[in-house]
């Protein structure tokens, strides 16, 4: 019997982490053999390797642990890739040649399918003088615009597309443009971004005093600390963007405050990194640890998760030998650290399954009691691993014990680690784990709440037509399967539903026992105050929270995805009006003869962004007293556009010229979804620059009588769906174009297809 507990489980595997040969067929031949490759590739730095290969098999087996997809995808390969999830580059220098050289270390991280993280506090605000030039700087958001170019060209290991993470401190003259620079929908579209507040900072805004903009020494502007903080909070609200870094409070926390600073993590935000700091991530599943589930005796085995955590840690350690780097400064900083990412998937499902309701006091206790275990097995596995192979590079005792982690860990694990030392200088984080999640059968992501009990997923067929199938929570189906149609108890909630303070609450919870921090997005309803939603960020500040991410639906971003428990959409019915399908439509085997004059209108698409428009030309062609269209030419002074406007004059031609129901063009050009964003035309949200010649030849066939009118006499009217449902669609999945994007953890998965931006 296979090992997957739901299709899309399987389909998730051999999609993205079956190891496939370079034409295309598997060599993976099962999900155990992926197990073994892995496991084999992680055991090859030991002494011992074919004890533990089988103990790592022993770990992976049953989706009990779930290294990132890095690791799981890229493992004994032998290909040239990184096994690390996610990096910070270096410091960025303040001149034009040292910024450009870290744009090039950029895209080589990126090209081996690395996340980065940079700090752009360092470069000098807009209007700065710059020695030696008669000219002023342009500030670090116009060097942000290069870099969001060229993460667009870079296509990752895996087929993911580069994601970057952008901070930038409160007290940056520069600050106020880099908090509202997402109000332009099309502008930094693979960047997320987080102001790096301090605790001064925050002070300020607690107390309504003065804050000042500066750079080195000098200060440009001083403003009040609540109208700042008030910004940030009012773009978040409209903009679901930037994200706050509590700055301070990670560094002080930090093990390693001694011998680095940190001042950006990675794109989602788990990680706080130093200067090409790196980091490798993996999730123990508590999904699969719940002994009798949903019974009066339900509990999490503590011996089980000690045993899998201890394995993890060892698991991981290796990764750091194991893998291959995009830079050498990312080696060295790497083994000098033993840095690593453990972390837990499936948290809300074991809660379910011990009965305990996500985001109440009892769930928040139980979650820091878990986080707390897991928290002491990895550092006393890592202890034991310093005991048998050294310590980190870097390690000084007393002023490791030092830090604010160390000292909440209890007496008998400070004295094991000021005697025999640690071998990985932090150990646990909450990474996302959209993906991964689904591939394990569906579990609850990371630490957040179960988003949807069932959702429907369309599948691609062989023969090229789509079908659909129920997804189900993993807890959510073992009910089912234990209980029948028992209707579901009062304490599951999911995502939809649940208080955003209940996330907050959770999210302290587990950082208690976190020692770098935790990806997680907490979503707000749509309709919460402002007033409310600040509120979250000022609980997270006073809960001990190291940073806080929301989501709140929003026109410009769109919404998570559209869930919908009960009944379908109710389907678009054609006017009455509408004319048969097919009715007076001539149909032609060959092209016909362009006649030698016909007539036609000229459009102009302004798109915004572009310095130039579009002018769009279609000509008709009368048979039988009908009009219908014969050609289109599109013309543009930009020359960027050439190839691809020429491309399409010719194809969309061809098919005019063959006669027929040609209104599926406009179909297929309105359902083009451009993955760095649409723009608003004229009051409207266009999905991309094709889709919007998909409406104006639209505009074109209603005004010649080719078609009824807007959507009429269409197959599928992405216009029409929607209206039908009555919210914003957000963003399409840039890999299969569908509307099933959900945001977790700060990261985008799609739940059509499994593509994920950083799972």
């Amino acid at each position: 019997m296979s090992r997957f507990a739901a299709p899309i489980a399987a389909q998730i595997w051999d999609m993205k982490y079956r190891m496939k040969d370079a034409a295309g067929a598997p060599v993976d031949a099962t999900v155990e053999d992926s197990w073994r490759r892995i496991a084999r590739a992680l055991a090859a730095v030991e002494a011992d390797p074919a004890h533990w290969e089988s103990e790592f098999y022993r770990a992976l087996e049953d989706f009990r642990f779930l290294p990132a997809g890095r690791i799981t995808a890229g493992a004994g390969t032998g290909r040239a890739v990184t096994l690390f999830n996610c990096f910070v580059m270096g410091t960025v220098p303040d001149s034009m040649g040292g910024i450009f050289d870290m744009l090039k270390e950029a895209a080589l991280t990126m090209q081996q399918g690395g996340g980065i993280g940079y700090d752009f506090s360092t470069i000098r605000p807009r209007g700065a003088p710059v020695a030696g030039v008669a000219a002023d700087a342009s500030g670090p958001l116009s060097f942000m615009d290069v870099w969001d170019a060229m993460c667009r060209t870079i296509m990752s290991a895996g087929s993911r597309r580069g994601a970057m993470m952008a901070t930038m401190r409160c007290d940056h003259p520069d600050i106020e443009a880099f908090i509202e620079a997402k109000k332009d929908p099309a502008r930094l579209r693979m960047f997320n971004l987080s102001v790096l507040v301090t605790d001064d900072f925050m002070a300020a805004v607690k107390a309504d005093g003065p804050w000042d903009l500066q750079f080195g020494t000098r200060v440009y502007k001083t403003v009040q600390a609540r109208d700042l903080w008030n910004r940030i909070m009012r773009s978040t609200y409209d903009f679901a963007e930037p994200g706050v870094i509590f700055i301070d409070r990670i560094n002080a926390m930090n093990n390693l405050h001694y011998c680095e600073t940190i001042a950006a993590t990675n794109p989602c935000g788990e990680q706080p990194l130093p200067p090409y700091g790196a980091c490798l991530l993996g999730s123990v599943n508590l999904a699969r640890l719940v002994t009798d589930p949903f019974t009066d005796t339900a509990h999490l085995d503590p011996a089980a998760l000690e045993d899998l955590v201890r394995l993890a840690v060892r698991m991981m350690d290796n990764t750091v030998d194991a893998s291959r780097f995009p830079l050498p400064q990312q080696a060295d900083e790497a083994r000098a650290k033993r840095r690593i990412g453990l972390g837990v998937t499936g948290l809300a499902d074991a809660l379910l399954m011990t009965g305990l309701r996500y985001g109440s006091e009892a769930a928040a206790d139980q979650t820091r009691d878990w986080m707390k275990a897991i928290a002491r097995a990895a550092y006393l596995a890592s202890v034991d691993l310093a005991r048998e192979k050294g310590t980190f590079p870097l390690f000084e005792a007393e002023a490791y014990l030092a830090s604010g982690t160390m000292q909440k860990m209890d007496v008998d694990l400070r004295d094991a680690i000021r005697k025999h030392g640690i071998r990985n200088a932090l150990l646990t984080s909450i990474a996302p784990t959209g993906t991964i999640s689904l591939y394990a059968g569906n579990v609850s992501s990371g630490i957040e709440p179960v988003f949807a009990y069932t959702y429907k997923r369309k599948v691609l067929q062989k023969d090229g037509s789509r079908t659909e199938e129920e997804v189900v929570d993993y807890a959510v189906q073992m009910w089912r399967d234990l209980k029948g149609d028992a209707p579901l108890p009062d304490y599951f909630v999911n995502a939809q539903t649940l208080p955003p303070l209940d996330h907050v609450r959770m999210q302290a919870a587990a950082q208690d026992w976190v020692d770098s921090s935790i990806s997680k997005t907490i979503n707000c309803p749509a309709d919460i105050s402002f007033e409310d939603f600040s509120e979250v960020y000022m609980a997270a500040w006073d809960q001990g929270c190291k940073g806080c991410t929301t989501y709140r639906p929003n026109e410009v971003t769109g919404s998570v995805l559209s869930v919908s428990e009960s009944a379908d959409r109710p389907p678009v019915a054609a006017p009455a009006s509408a004319p048969e399908a097919g009715a007076e439509v001539v149909y032609l085997s060959d092209p016909l003869d362009r006649p030698g004059t016909l007539e036609g209108q000229t459009y102009k698409l302004k798109w915004p962004g572009s310095e130039h428009a579009l002018y769009i030309t279609v000509n008709d062609i009368v048979i039988a007293g009908h009009r219908r269209p014969f050609e289109m030419f599109i013309n543009s002074k930009n020359m960027e556009h050439f190839a691809w406007t020429v491309a399409l004059t010719r194809m969309i031609s061809a098919v005019f010229r063959r006669g027929g129901d040609v209104s599926f063009v406009v179909e297929e050009l309105k359902a083009v979804f451009d993955p760095r964003g649409g723009a608003w035309v004229e009051g409207r949200y266009i999905p991309s620059i094709l889709a919007a010649i998909g409406g104006v030849i639209e505009q074109h066939l209603v005004a010649i009588g080719f078609i009824e009118g807007e959507g009429m006499g269409l197959k599928s009217d992405p216009s029409a769906e929607v209206v039908a449902l009555g919210a914003p669609k957000g963003a399409a999945c840039s890999s299969c174009g569908s509307y099933a994007l959900r945001r977790i953890e700060g990261c985008l998965t799609c739940a059509d297809c499994g593509f994920s931006k950083c799972g």
